[in-house]
Formats: structure tokens, C-alpha cells, sequence
């Protein structure tokens, strides 16, 4: 005779620590994505803590409780924001090119608008908020292009390199100069390569 099955045990439900961590968690998250999205769209001086506690499902109190200021929850979503490489491609020989045809990409008319451009923008008047962006540029897209660049002078070329892609950005994708938003962009590719190699090139620096 065949033994009787043993019914499996169920999985132990999650105690309340458990599910409060995780309540926390979605809490914190829900708080940072909205906070992104209204730097994004109003720029640190444009936006308050209530704005930012309404587009999250919060309150005002609660931000502070797990942020504790306005400025410490913008240099978090300025993080957010500035940690993927969004316009920056490629490594060694093939950065020039690559970087090139992905900011060409990035700012074409129909491409998706770039949030950290936007949030850089409308944030850069406030002194507080430009100081966060600074570190945070060192951080994430400075710090990856001057350990890619080669010889004397990283950091100026790395810097040199994002000032020419932010001046592309605001004068293709927002205030959509003809010459820029008209250009076929193979060619327009192809000269942003030129210029970027220039500045990987140490020698020619």
C-alpha cells in the first residue's frame, strides 16, 4: 500500500517587521520618483515640499522624516537622475563615436525629452541646487569620462567634452535651432565624433 501523501507545509507569512520594511521601502521610493519628476518639470526653486508630498500619496511630515529637508531629498533625485549614462557611449577608441551618435539620437525632435538635462536646467539659478549638481557630476558622468580618457588633463577634457553635449541638447532639443534639427544626422554624428575625438586625444590637447 502506497504511503499517504504529506501535505506541504505553507510558507511562512511575513512578520509585521518584515512587511514594515517593505511598507517603508515603497514609501521612500514613491516619495524619490515623484520628487524627480517635480525637480524635472519645476527646478528645485519651483517645487516645495507639499508639492512633492501630494504627487507621492504623503505628507509633508513624512518627507521630512525620511529625508529630513528639501535640499537633502533633491541632492537624492538629482542622483537618481545623474547616475545613468544617458549620452555618454562607448569606451577607448570607440567613445567618440559611439558618445556622438547616442547624443545625436538623444536629441533628435521626436526623441524622449532627457529628464536630467531638463532637471539641470531649472535647477541651476538656485545656489544650493547648483553646488549638488556639481558634486554630482563629479560623481557619475564626470568621474566615468575622466577615468576613460586617457593622459594630462582628464578632468578639464571630460568637463569640456559634457559642456559640449549639454550646448548640443539646448540648442537642438530646446530651442530647436534650424540648422541642428535639420541636419541629417549621420553628418551631424560625424562632426560631434571629430570634435570629441579632439578632446580624448591627450596629445592634442
Amino acid at each position: 500500500m502506497s504511503e499517504a501523501a504529506t501535505p506541504s507545509t505553507p510558507a511562512a507569512a511575513p512578520g509585521p517587521e518584515g512587511k514594515r520594511r517593505r511598507d517603508a521601502g515603497a514609501t521612500r521610493q514613491a516619495i524619490l520618483d515623484a520628487a524627480v519628476a517635480a525637480f524635472t518639470r519645476h527646478g528645485y526653486d519651483g517645487v516645495g515640499v507639499r508639492d512633492i508630498a501630494q504627487g507621492a500619496g504623503v505628507t509633508a511630515m513624512l518627507i521630512n522624516r525620511y529625508f529630513g529637508s528639501k535640499e537633502r531629498l533633491f541632492a537624492e533625485a538629482v542622483d537618481v537622475a545623474f547616475a545613468p549614462r544617458t549620452v555618454i557611449a562607448g569606451t577607448g577608441a570607440a567613445l567618440p563615436g559611439e558618445t556622438a551618435r547616442a547624443l545625436v539620437r538623444r536629441t533628435a525632435p521626436e526623441a524622449e525629452e532627457l529628464g536630467p538635462f531638463l532637471l539641470m536646467l531649472r535647477s541651476a539659478a538656485s545656489p544650493q541646487a547648483a553646488q549638488i549638481m556639481r558634486e554630482a557630476i563629479g560623481r557619475h558622468a564626470g568621474r566615468h569620462l575622466t577615468e576613460e580618457l586617457p593622459g594630462a588633463g582628464a578632468r578639464v577634457r571630460a568637463e569640456l567634452m559634457l559642456s559640449l553635449q549639454a550646448g548640443v541638447w539646448l540648442m537642438r532639443s530646446v530651442l530647436g535651432t534650424t540648422a541642428l534639427t535639420e541636419a541629417a544626422p549621420e553628418e551631424l554624428a560625424e562632426r560631434l565624433e571629430s570634435l570629441f575625438a579632439v578632446l580624448v586625444d591627450a596629445t592634442r590637447s
